[in-house]
């Protein structure tokens, strides 16, 4: 919904009704999660998506209809609907949506919702015949997850700028002031002149690190990387990969294991980082490094998909439903 909040602010603002339709429940192969949604202003502009194009023209006509009558319903999309010959998802799975109408009336706090999200702060839409933000609710909005990469490198450049293009904050850190500039790291939202390791503790310390945090260490050398990968090895990140040939790979695995890191938790190296897409070029590279982080994150096994059976999308939780309940 992250992406639809802009327009959906210019329209609030401009005392213009618009329809919202919200992605509150899925099950089974599912193209979007919980969360994703479509809003179509008083012009007839529609932006965000709720499957990723295969019920789009339904969702969008019920968004309209919402706007003009200001009346919300529930709706679902899936392969055993009869609507399914029309606008199902062909790929499989349903999805349950949320429509209806925002204006001020219906959307009072949508100013502080957007405050939040843009400030990193974790917040939550409670939905029901309107909309109201609080702490916990139906779509939380947690802080978007950082990418911390170590390492002031051309490689570095490149990740930075697909990290931000997956979604993550991303920090570019390097001891070296004459490298760690932000001109050359446009694509990072922070670039800090520090010791990896250093910073690493740090922010760790603070509470600023979790389990959705990715660690790339870019930086070739001993004395830069194995203080870094020793402390990042230790801490509930979900990621943490690192550059370097198979050589330097067995070195460094055996400095870590001199410096008492234990087998399990060598084991969540991810050395030499990305998946192996014969890339070349630092672009191509830091793809290799995004599939690899996404293919973990989704439980992907970064094989191609005309080689493999069975659904798309992964199922999640129990029956692949990412609802929470919702207030009547």
């Amino acid at each position: 919904m992250r992406d639809v909040l802009a327009d959906l602010l210019r329209w609030w603002s401009a005392g213009e009704p618009a329809g919202l339709a919200i992605v509150t429940a899925t099950w089974s192969s599912a193209p979007r999660q919980v969360g994703a949604a479509m809003a179509v202003g008083p012009d007839g502009v529609a932006v965000g998506s709720v499957s990723g194009g295969c019920v789009e023209a339904a969702v969008y006509d019920l968004c309209r209809e919402a706007a003009e009558t200001g009346l919300s319903q529930v709706a679902s999309f899936g392969v055993t609907d009869d609507l399914a010959l029309d606008a199902g998802l062909p790929c499989g799975g349903t999805i349950e949506l949320h429509i209806g109408r925002v204006d001020r009336l219906t959307f009072p706090d949508l100013p502080r919702l957007v405050s939040a999200v843009e400030r990193g702060e974790p917040v939550a839409l409670r939905i029901a015949d309107g909309y109201a933000v609080g702490a916990t609710g139906e779509i939380a909005f947690p802080p978007p997850a950082r990418m911390l990469v170590f390492g002031a490198t051309d490689h570095a450049a490149a990740v930075a700028r697909i990290g931000g293009f997956l979604g993550y904050r991303v920090t570019v850190c390097d001891a070296r002031p004459v490298f760690a500039t932000a001109r050359r790291f446009p694509g990072a939202h922070q670039v800090v002149v520090d010791w990896p390791h250093r910073y690493l503790a740090a922010e760790a310390e603070a509470g600023r690190i979790d389990d959705r945090t990715v660690i790339c260490v870019l930086t070739h050398d001993p004395k830069f990387d194995v203080p870094t990968l020793e402390l990042a090895l230790r801490l509930d990140v979900g990621y943490v990969g690192a550059m370097g040939s198979r050589r330097t790979h067995e070195d460094r695995l055996a400095r870590l294991r001199a410096a008492g890191l234990s087998e399990p938790e060598l084991a969540r190296l991810c050395s030499p980082i990305g998946l192996d897409l014969g890339a070349r070029s630092p672009e191509e590279t830091a793809v290799s490094i995004a599939a690899e982080i996404v293919a973990l994150r989704h439980g992907g096994s970064g094989g191609r998909l005309s080689r493999v059976t069975g659904p798309v999308h992964k199922n999640f939780g129990a029956a692949g439903n990412l609802s929470v309940p919702r207030e009547h």
